[in-house]
């Protein structure tokens, strides 16, 4: 009797990024504040989430 193996989807939905805890700026000016770096990985987040979203028309929120 032979098992059937799950494979990893080749093509995962993007994940958001954490966002930082409302502690993690200083609010001291930082050149590379937690909150810029967020914004950063949020903009790639949703630029990724668009095209997966054009090669997956029917996946649903």
């Amino acid at each position: 009797m032979s098992e059937l193996v799950a494979l990893p989807d080749p093509d995962p939905r993007p994940q958001p990024p954490e966002e930082p805890g409302p502690n993690e700026c200083c609010g001291s000016g930082c050149p590379l504040c937690v909150l810029d770096l967020y914004n950063d990985e949020l903009q790639r987040y949703r630029a990724a989430l668009a095209a997966w979203t054009l090669r997956h028309p029917d996946a649903i929120d």
